[in-house]
Formats: C-alpha cells, structure tokens, sequence
C-alpha cells in the first residue's frame, strides 16, 4: 500500500512542476539582447540613401538597397550594398568609377535618408510596421504603436533580429535599443 502512495505522490508532483513550467511567462527563456556593437552602422533591404557625386547631378540621387542588398547605380550598374557601411559604399561607388575611368576624381557622399523599417506585434494597440528612428528604445517603438494593452507583459519583450547569421530571438528590457530590421513582440503576459 506503501508504495502505491509513494507513486501516487510521485505523479503529482510531476503533474505539478509541468503544470508550473506552462505557468512560465513567455519569452522568459530567451537569451538576452547583446549590446550594441558600437561600429558603424551596417546598410541592408530597405534602407534607402542619398548619394551625391560632386558636379555630376545625373549620378546624384535617392537609391533604395533592394531585397538582395544590391543598389543600381547609374554607370556602374548594380552595387553591392547591404552588410557595407556607408564609408565602404563611397569607396566602391569611387573606386567604380575610377576604374572605368568615368570620373577621373570622384567626390562620391552617401548618407542614410531613411532606415528600413521596424515591425512591432503582440499586446500593443496598433500592431504593424513603422519607421525607424535613430537612437530608439523598445518603450519608444511600443509607444508609437499604441502602448501596452491590458494584458501586455511589461517587463521585457522578445526582440527577433538578424545578427549576419540569420534571424534570432532575444529577450530585452524597454529601455534597449532597437534597431532597424527589429521585429519586437510584446508578451501577453500570465496572471
């Protein structure tokens, strides 16, 4: 009778713990947000650019990296783009148009005139894609998407994110940075 109980007791506490491990928050398990890399900033889809070729106006323009990172630049064709810095992009767009002997002292400046978007799910009002800000926080892209819900989990969000080796998911507090490309999802959270 003994070891009946004994069994007994055993599948309840087995009952028990996984009953608890469903009762874990969601997203408590992932790995930490990395820090910021502190290096400049890498292009990629999406993000469009302002080059300017000094006294060549027909070079100068609005050029939005495409889905396979690449932007078609006049004269040189397509430009590999996305992964490269902006100061890597002058010097290829440069050393392109030396090369061909087109230009034969180029001035070439590229800045970022809109970064490519951040989408944002879960228990937000507004769920969606909106555009990035430099220098914005977690709670920043959560407010401009309507704010918590009700059921919102507000400690910590999950961050989805491509590090160079494909999309991973971190959890981070409100006060990380996002970044552009950043699928962020606010948890529903457990009473």
């Amino acid at each position: 009778m003994r070891r009946y109980r004994r069994r007994g007791a055993i599948v309840s506490v087995a009952i028990l713990l996984s009953g608890c491990a469903l009762l874990t928050q969601p997203g408590a398990n992932l790995p930490p947000l990395p820090a910021p890399s502190g290096g400049p900033y890498l292009l990629g889809a999406g993000d469009t650019l302002t080059i300017r070729v000094y006294d060549q106006p027909q070079l100068s323009g609005d050029f939005l990296i495409d889905d396979s990172g690449m932007i078609d630049f006049p004269l040189l064709g397509l430009v590999p783009a996305g992964g490269r810095s902006t100061d890597a992009l002058v010097a290829a767009i440069t050393g392109g148009l030396r090369a061909r002997q087109l230009i034969l002292q180029p001035s070439v400046a590229a800045e970022v005139s809109r970064y490519r978007p951040f989408y944002i799910l879960g228990e937000v009002n507004t769920p969606g894609q909106y555009p990035y800000r430099p220098r914005m926080t977690v709670l920043t892209a959560i407010s401009i998407a309507g704010g918590f819900t009700d059921r919102a989990e507000q400690d910590y969000v999950g961050v989805t994110r491509d590090t160079g080796g494909g999309p991973v998911q971190y959890r981070a507090r409100n006060f990380a940075l996002a970044e552009p490309g950043d699928v962020i999802t606010v948890f529903e959270r457990r009473f």
